[in-house]
């Protein structure tokens, strides 16, 4: 059983604070985040996490990458389609996850351990059109969804390539909200795994009562979900749990709608009624989704404890 994060973690922008980063400041090349990129990576570390993020800090989870995406633009801080989705017009997410990868090598004296390591993170196709307006072109938003698939298959294959993380993760929130054409989205799931040689995940937070049997089927390794912020997800596990085959469960174990520490023996009920099921080599432990709106040292003390029950479990 390994742990890892669902992606954001508490960051803020730095400023530069010696000549040097004064100077790449004036020539608009210092980068104010890389500094929180490398603060939440050690972070994850010494929390115990098996499997980091690059901690997702430069923005939201859909301009961070329709931005660079013809076809796209940002209008008022929301995303509008204008025109045919195109492919982006530069690698959106790499030198982030370079750098993390970095920072982990260097904290690990130059070698990653067996079974650790970095995953890839984008947001899905389908989560990204249904929080976009359409203004022009697309008569529905289907098609916009399989456009925009065929564009992100190009980010998920560079990252895949340069940063040959564990995993890649594909955040698709709307698949739970019954808004999502579910042939649609397995169609455009399927354009982004093709060809992938390493593991799949996609995480789909919200009650699946009705969206569990649908995602099942989808084409993907590992089905990452929420349960420790609501009652419900854990039912329907149980009780569907025959319908994962050849899958692992990314299983939300930390409640991150809550800004306080998590109670231990909350997470470890959770944990073993999840070991029950599915079995603990089928897990993967994580947060019910993102930490970014925790202050820092609850998200750290969050993902700590959850570590210490994936070691009791070891």
């Amino acid at each position: 059983m390994k742990s890892t994060v669902v992606g954001s973690f508490p960051a803020k922008e730095s400023s530069p604070s010696n000549f040097k980063d004064k100077i790449l400041n004036t020539l608009g090349l210092y980068d104010p985040f890389r500094e929180a990129i490398r603060s939440s990576v050690i972070a994850q570390l010494d929390a115990g996490v098996d499997i980091i993020s690059d901690g997702q800090v430069r923005g939201d989870m859909v301009s961070i990458f329709t931005k660079y995406i013809p076809g796209m633009k940002i209008e008022d801080g929301n995303t509008v389609i204008v025109s045919k989705i195109r492919n982006p017009i530069k690698e959106i997410s790499i030198k982030d996850m370079q750098y993390a990868k970095k920072v982990m090598k260097e904290y690990y004296n130059g070698n990653i351990p067996d079974g650790k390591g970095i995953k890839g993170i984008i947001t899905g196709p389908n989560t990204i059109v249904h929080s976009s307006r359409i203004e022009s072109f697309y008569k529905n938003k289907e098609d916009a969804i399989i456009d925009l698939a065929h564009s992100l298959k190009f980010e998920v294959d560079s990252i895949a390539k340069k940063v040959e993380p564990v995993y890649i993760q594909i955040d698709e929130p709307f698949l739970s909200t019954g808004m999502v054409d579910m042939n649609t989205a397995r169609e455009a799931i399927d354009i982004i795994h093709d060809g992938l040689d390493i593991p799949l995940g996609m995480h789909v937070c919200g009650i699946l009562s009705n969206a569990f049997k649908d995602l099942a089927k989808f084409n993907i390794d590992i089905l990452d979900m929420e349960f420790a912020g609501n009652n419900i997800n854990l039912g329907v596990l149980e009780k569907n749990a025959s319908l994962l085959t050849n899958k692992k469960v990314g299983f939300g174990c930390i409640d991150s709608s809550v800004h306080t520490v998590d109670d231990i023996g909350d997470i470890d009920m959770l944990v073993s009624r999840a070991i029950e099921i599915v079995g603990k080599d089928n897990l993967l432990l994580d947060p019910d989704c993102g930490l970014r709106r925790s202050p820092k040292d609850v998200a750290f003390e969050k993902l700590k404890l959850m570590n210490e029950i994936k070691d009791k479990y070891a």
